[in-house]
């Protein structure tokens, strides 16, 4: 990412690119999961420089392709967020796994579960963690189209947040999401 800046708002900003253009490395970047060469990372008065805990507690991110958690259930999963961020909110966390159909999936390994379902997962996470910045890569990737639908409407309602920074990634922006902005690294 050579000369690259931006400043990312409440709502929702969209990461546009094709295959190999940095999707991932620009999320691995905001996540501070990957080292900034130049410039400052900063989220609500916590810069990742000086104070990368206090930093990363407020950003959600996990690469979806990672098999570091197969071992946990769903269930131990969410436990393991919710004790990672204080505003957790277990109501929402309730109602996305009914939305998204993971009830019967709540104590098998996540290594047992298919690419959708553990990406279902992710999403649940990432949206009942309360965190400031959520960073979702390729949130649409292997899902059913019920899932779709539901995810899509959750970032309806994201995009009129003026609190919470949500930052997805994909080929083409979801339809009938208003953006906050798109950032687009080309084909």
């Amino acid at each position: 990412m050579i000369n690259f800046s931006a400043r990312i708002s409440a709502g929702v900003t969209f990461i546009q690119g094709g295959d190999g253009r940095g999707k991932t490395a620009l999320m691995r970047l905001l996540a501070g999961d990957l080292p900034a060469t130049s410039g400052v990372l900063q989220l609500k008065g916590a810069n990742l420089g000086e104070s990368p805990s206090a930093y990363q507690d407020r950003v959600f991110w996990i690469d979806p392709r990672t098999e570091a958690k197969d071992a946990l259930s769903p269930r131990a999963y969410f436990e393991s967020i919710k004790a990672k961020f204080s505003g957790f909110d277990s109501q929402a966390l309730h109602t996305l796994i009914e939305g998204l159909s993971l009830d019967e999936h709540a104590d098998k390994a996540l290594y047992m579960l298919s690419t959708g379902s553990k990406r279902k997962v992710w999403i649940a996470a990432a949206i009942a963690s309360g965190a400031e910045l959520i960073l979702i890569d390729d949130p649409f990737a292997a899902l059913d189209k019920p899932s779709i639908r539901y995810i899509t409407q959750l970032l309806q309602d994201a995009s009129k947040q003026s609190t919470r920074a949500w930052v997805i990634s994909g080929y083409e922006a979801p339809e009938g999401v208003n953006l906050a902005q798109l950032i687009n690294l080309g084909d």
